[in-house]
């Protein structure tokens, strides 16, 4: 796999582990670094494997900080049209494999907005989340204003991002921004546990319900049961399905191939 200047890249077993590798910045998302991660994940997707990504941050401060103001203090209406970060968190959210967030430190602006485009959040006790962008003059223009209350709830939502709140890990927990909360010393196995479990699914299965829970945020109800009907035909035509159930039967674990 190609070398990164801002990532770090751990494979183990069907798990990768993608590390922001700017400490000294808190991890800090420059352009060098959102085009990097856009190449991961072209890669791994051209790879045609199936596995699951975790995503967390170097160093003992933050998972990422957020944008890097000193290059977002001087984009102006054409970069924000463009929707740099958006789109990779965009990426992020429909990218075929499971995506865990381990969330080490503060997760703040787009730190946060990155970890929301995640499909499941783990915490260290000390981890913090929160969108202050309203702070600096502007608004959480990278996927905030729309996945955050899809997750917690359109008022909690609003009072976050109209006050700039910023909320400890077990708040989040609360709040339901995260699935588990844990000593920091546990959080890269409680994440790679996570991701053990989601490897033994159908991995076609996840796929598809990954896209079907997905399209739950942005589509009717009618129109979602109608994506979910559609997902399910093509799985009860995959050889993955015959197999699981065929192993459920026989009382042994399945071998399932991706087909």
């Amino acid at each position: 796999m190609t070398h990164y200047e801002t990532l770090l890249l751990e494979t183990s077993d069907g798990i990768v582990t993608l590390t922001i590798n700017r400490p000294q910045a808190r991890n800090a998302l420059g352009k060098k670094t959102v085009d990097e991660i856009h190449n991961v994940l072209r890669e791994l997707s051209a790879a045609r494997e199936s596995g699951v990504l975790i995503l967390t941050g170097a160093g003992e401060k933050a998972f990422v900080a957020g944008a890097d103001i000193g290059e977002l203090r001087d984009r102006g209406k054409l970069e924000a049209l463009a929707g740099i970060n958006q789109d990779l968190f965009t990426a992020v959210e429909n990218f075929p494999w499971p995506v865990i967030a381990a969330v080490n430190g503060h997760a703040l602006g787009g730190g946060c907005e990155l970890a929301l485009a995640c499909d499941l959040r783990v915490a260290a006790e000390d981890a913090r989340f929160g969108l202050p962008e309203t702070g600096l003059g502007i608004l959480p223009g990278a996927g905030g204003t729309q996945r955050l209350p899809r997750l917690i709830g359109w008022g909690k939502a609003k009072e976050l991002i109209l006050t700039g709140e910023i909320v400890d890990a077990r708040e989040a927990e609360r709040l339901g921004l995260v699935s588990k909360v844990v000593p920091r010393a546990q959080l890269r196995d409680t994440a790679r546990e996570y991701a053990r479990r989601m490897l033994a699914r159908g991995p076609l299965a996840l796929r598809l319900a990954k896209l079907a829970l997905n399209m739950s945020a942005r589509a009717g109800l009618d129109a979602g049961l109608q994506i979910e009907r559609l997902a399910q035909a093509v799985l009860f035509e995959s050889k993955d399905k015959y197999e699981g159930m065929t192993a459920f039967l026989e009382k042994r674990k399945p071998n399932f191939t991706g087909e």
